[in-house]
């Protein structure tokens, strides 16, 4: 298949690279506020000009002068993102007028060797854009095109002159009808449990900004690439807050933007901190996942903190267990999402941790034939009869009517006598059979036909 080409959107914060952003690819992905710095990693998306697909990378603020740690790193992710990039679209801002910062970028982009396309945002007033149009001359990039990205003014022009100056690229091939759909992972938890070491550490480059800093990943983040020649896309998101502790906007959208992740992806990895064990708030992360019907993998983070010093793994294999133990029997409704022990930091577990989500991936959309699934309802019913307030239930006919994740409707005789317990009966059974690991299982029951009760 074609490559396709890449833009990379830079500029200094606040100048509306993430409006920019949102409105090439067509969706509300990253966040836009009106507060510098929001946007920290680079951020991927795609979007399409007269029939020709392209990706788009929305980046962090650049500053030169700051020396904060986590404003270095924002800057080399930029760096990273022009280096990827086919052509640079710069940002500027009408209403700030051209500013130092903007002048240290555009040296730095003259010294490269990508072409730049020069674009001033919010050049709403054209009175103002005539009085500032030659200032933005002296960058020394061409000449500037105004546009407003929160209303679409422009875009069309900007897109024609970034593709003017990518070279042409051959027509894509159509997709093979055997190319595999990409197995989505969600890497989720609390804020500050590693959940951006461990993304870099399955990556093996720094793919996300690490900081110590709770809350430092805001957007969502898709990162494709193939494990086992099986297609991935891992989606890094927010750390996630018990609700009293949001109380910015910002913190606000993020989360929601966290929760949306899990909802289309296939696999929730819900990292947790070893060194604190598993946290009412780990369990409501793993709920929200369970309740979206995704596979769950516990990625046991920080393990190698726990670990005894002389590396006994007689004593590492009882530690394990110990754990397990433990957090099984808070988590008994979860009994079916397996555990990985691992340290993101040392990259130590992540091969097991990749294997085991394409193993629940695998569960998640397996199915099982009508006269499979009846027979074996049958036979268990069979087994154990079930009879509340004096009525015998009967189950005359079952269908896997969905996967992702599998759902299971049952026809009886009187769904209200149908008691959770007996669908949790059923439900072991089914485990023990397929396993399912990982997998949360939905059952529907409806009152049968009267053709079947007959």
């Amino acid at each position: 298949m074609a490559r396709k080409p890449v833009l990379a959107i830079v500029g200094r914060p606040n100048v509306g690279k993430s409006t920019l952003f949102n409105r090439l690819i067509g969706q509300r992905v990253a966040i836009v506020e009106d507060t510098p710095g929001v946007t920290r990693d680079r951020l991927y998306g795609e979007g399409e000009w007269l029939g020709q697909p392209f990706v788009v990378i929305d980046t962090g603020g650049i500053l030169f002068s700051d020396d904060d740690p986590l404003t270095e790193q924002v800057r080399v992710q930029a760096q990273v993102a022009i280096h990827e990039a086919d052509c640079i679209l710069f940002l500027v801002d009408a209403r700030d007028g051209l500013t130092p910062a903007d002048e240290e970028i555009a040296d730095m982009l003259r010294r490269g060797k990508k072409p730049v396309v020069l674009v001033v945002n919010k050049a709403d007033n054209s009175k103002l854009w005539e009085s500032q149009r030659a200032e933005f001359f002296a960058l020394g990039l061409g000449e500037p095109l105004p546009i407003s990205a929160v209303h679409g003014h422009n875009i069309a022009e900007m897109l024609e002159r970034a593709f003017a100056h990518i070279q042409a690229t051959p027509e894509p091939e159509p997709e093979s009808e055997t190319e595999q759909e990409p197995i989505k992972l969600a890497i989720v938890g609390r804020p500050n449990v590693g959940k951006s070491s461990l993304l870099n550490a399955i990556l093996g480059e720094p793919r996300a900004i690490v900081s110590p800093i709770a809350g430092t990943t805001r957007d969502t983040l898709d990162t494709p690439f193939t494990w086992k020649d099986h297609p991935v896309v891992l989606i890094d998101t927010a750390g996630i807050r018990r609700p009293g502790k949001v109380q910015r906007s910002l913190e606000f959208y993020a989360q929601r933007r966290a929760q949306r992740a899990i909802e289309r992806a296939d696999v929730a990895i819900v990292v947790t901190d070893a060194t604190e064990g598993i946290t009412h708030y780990d369990r409501r992360i793993a709920q929200l996942a369970a309740e979206a019907g995704r596979g769950i993998v516990w990625a046991i983070n920080k393990w190698d903190l726990r670990e005894p010093p002389d590396g006994n793994v007689e004593q590492m294999t009882t530690l394990k267990k110990d754990f397990i133990r433990a957090a099984e029997h808070e988590l008994k409704w979860l009994d079916y999402a397996p555990y990985v022990f691992i340290s993101a930091l040392k990259a130590k577990g992540i091969e097991k941790l990749l294997d085991t989500c394409l193993t629940v991936a695998d569960f998640h959309c397996m199915r099982i034939g009508t006269g499979e699934l009846n027979r074996l309802i049958h036979e268990w019913q069979y087994e154990r009869p079930y009879t509340r307030k004096g009525k015998q239930l009967k189950i005359y006919y079952a269908t896997m009517a969905s996967v992702r994740p599998p759902t299971i409707v049952l026809f009886v005789n009187d769904p209200k006598i149908v008691h959770f317990s007996y669908l949790r009966y059923l439900e072991n059974q089914l485990r023990r059979r397929y396993a399912y690991t990982g997998v949360p299982i939905r059952w529907v029951v409806r009152p049968a036909h009267e053709k079947h009760e007959k």
